[in-house]
């Protein structure tokens, strides 16, 4: 169908996504804010002072929680408080350096949500740092079942014009719904081990899950224009909460933190976050919002580690590409800054400022087209 797509904001004949209210209340939208072209100061509270004292900052802190949590990610739920791990399986890998554990995390209200999460560690030793993979289902883990994709997602085409089922594919075409596998093939606990062997020859255990576990990565709408997504996975037990995507896979890190305090096996005070793009954006969020988790993100786009004041050169994702195309991702209230850019309240440094003085590296491809080192770099500077 012919777009009808504003180059400066959101097309008039999209269709809109009915609000949720969250526990935030509401905040000033769009038309309330003044245009702040500089990156907005971290250290300037809302009433205008400037932070010079631990306290000080430990109330910054909170202010900048909730303006992320409101702008651009979403409201998310509280910690249950009631994560438990039920181990399935177990198994040695890699000549029996290695040992496998493939475990059911259940929590929330009523403990009806779950969460599979694959840990190896070296056998000997320990306890060890860990790396927190967002990538596949896990070896010996159920693939879940899989809405299917928007009717336009993936086309460059705003995805709010369009409501319903995208059409049947194509005979031969490859049947949608178990993806998102992350490892290839049919992954096994000894393929995935030897893909990742150098973690633990440095002395890391890796603990992987999927993300889409947690949230489903689709664009596809129900009849009343709101995200099928929030229908399946963690979503329907926290029906007041306005959380994207992208916070839905950061609140299943968390998850899957709380499990590994407890684990004798991992060091908890040294857990590493990290994934690629998407993934890389939610470890960001991740790092910022859980101070038990170091961030390692890799090339993160548009809505990652880039400012959005500074994306666009060299075809890079920008705030407005990002709302055209996986608007989902983000909280609903970023929507209405498409072609506002400079009066967003905060950038994307506000989530480097929470995730200090944590470790926390940024990977970026000087070739990749969708990521900018530069604006990478301004956040860094800010």
């Amino acid at each position: 169908m012919a777009q009808d797509v504003s180059p400066t904001g959101p097309g008039p004949r999209e269709i809109p996504i009915p609000r949720i209210q969250g526990p935030l209340g509401n905040l000033p939208g769009v038309d309330q804010l003044p245009v702040r072209r500089e990156m907005p100061d971290v250290m300037l509270m809302n009433d205008g002072t400037r932070v010079t004292t631990r306290a000080q900052w430990e109330r910054r802190r909170q202010e900048i929680k909730r303006t992320l949590a409101y702008y651009a990610v979403g409201q998310m739920p509280p910690a249950p408080g009631n994560v438990k791990g039920q181990e399935l399986q177990s198994e040695l890998v890699l000549d029996g350096s290695v040992k496998y554990r493939l475990v059911r995390l259940t929590f929330g209200p009523e403990r009806k949500l779950f969460l599979h999460i694959g840990i190896f560690a070296p056998l000997t030793g320990g306890p060890f740092p860990a790396i927190v993979l967002q990538a596949g289902t896990p070896p010996g883990a159920p693939a879940l079942p899989r809405l299917p994709q928007g009717p336009n997602q993936g086309r460059g085409e705003d995805v709010l014009l369009l409501v319903g089922r995208p059409p049947a594919p194509e005979p031969g075409a490859p049947a949608a719904g178990r993806g998102g596998r992350g490892f290839g093939a049919e992954p096994t606990a000894q393929s995935v081990a030897s893909q990742r062997a150098g973690v633990f020859r440095r002395g890391y255990a890796l603990v992987v899950f999927n993300p889409n576990d947690c949230a489903e990565d689709t664009t596809l709408r129900n009849s009343d224009g709101s995200w099928a997504f929030r229908t399946t996975r963690f979503y329907p037990a926290y029906p007041g909460y306005d959380w994207g995507i992208l916070a839905g896979w950061a609140w299943g890190a968390s998850r899957v933190a709380d499990y590994l305090e407890h684990d004798p096996a991992i060091d908890a005070k040294k857990l590493i976050i990290t994934g690629a793009s998407r993934n890389g954006k939610s470890s960001m969020v991740a790092a910022a919002f859980d101070e038990r988790l170091m961030g390692a993100p890799v090339v993160t786009g548009g809505g990652g580690i880039g400012a959005y004041r500074f994306a666009g050169p060299r075809k890079s994702e920008t705030l407005d590409i990002m709302q055209k195309k996986y608007p989902n991702w983000f909280s609903p209230n970023l929507h209405e800054f498409w072609g506002q850019r400079e009066k967003l309240p905060f950038d994307q440094h506000w989530f480097l400022a929470l995730a200090a003085p944590r470790p926390f590296i940024a990977l970026e491809g000087m070739t990749d087209t969708i990521s900018l080192p530069q604006a990478v770099q301004q956040s860094v500077l800010a």
